[in-house]
């Protein structure tokens, strides 16, 4: 008989995720598992559905873009932290990341911040990878393809990367909404200096030699933090 996996992907673009239930449907996996599968294609569905699954019957795994539509009240501005929320509300699930993103930075981040059971380079994806991300997460996480496995070489090999963490990037995104410096310590719980270190730091970690908020805006859009 087989085994019920009920599975929630959340990507801001619906071809991606048919992509993912066909391949699915394809592979020698459908033999032991029934696929139950919900979508949603932002921050604000992603959370509502998975609200419902926490009162009802838990996601057994959640395949999660990086970058999302940013949830309407803003405190959910990726997928990263779609994660962080999945993780408190349904901790038995299993968290696949699936992004562009592969630069050392980005990866560094994801890996901190959500820690996944998977992360997978879209650049690295093949039906193969995909089926073996899933299996291998379900019964022996985790699961890193080619690309950030190399990462993790190149990090023995060299000095570890600085991550942006969870309030350096609440930081950007309200800079990038057009809320001012000094107005940041009504929504961030920190002091102006503390603020003003945190950017110094950002700019740092983005490696700008500018102070200016928007080539640090820019910079980070480009690298995926917002």
């Amino acid at each position: 008989m087989k085994k019920e996996l009920k599975i929630l992907m959340v990507d801001d673009h619906p071809v991606i995720i048919e992509a993912y239930k066909n391949i699915l449907a394809s592979t020698e996996l459908v033999d032991e598992y029934e696929f139950i599968i919900d979508t949603a294609v932002n921050c604000d569905t992603g959370v509502q559905r998975i609200d419902a699954s926490a009162t009802d019957k838990p996601y057994d795994v959640l395949f999660l873009d990086v970058k999302l539509p940013h949830s309407s009240d803003g405190k959910i501005i990726s997928g990263e932290d779609l994660a962080i929320y999945a993780r408190k509300k349904l901790p038995r699930a299993k968290i696949m990341i699936l992004t562009t993103y592969n630069e050392g930075h980005r990866i560094q981040n994801i890996l901190k911040t959500a820690n996944p059971d998977g992360l997978l380079i879209k650049d690295d994806l093949t039906s193969k990878e995909l089926t073996n991300a899933l299996n291998k997460i379900m019964n022996d996480p985790p699961y890193y393809s080619v690309t950030v496995s190399k990462y993790f070489r190149k990090r023995v090999i060299n000095k570890a990367i600085s991550p942006l963490d969870d309030i350096n990037r609440k930081i950007i995104y309200y800079l990038s909404q057009g809320i001012r410096t000094k107005d940041l310590t009504n929504h961030v719980n920190l002091s102006l200096s503390a603020i003003e270190k945190r950017k110094a730091q950002i700019k740092n970690i983005l490696e700008l030699k500018t102070s200016n908020v928007n080539e640090l805006i820019k910079e980070a859009k480009k690298r995926g933090f917002i």
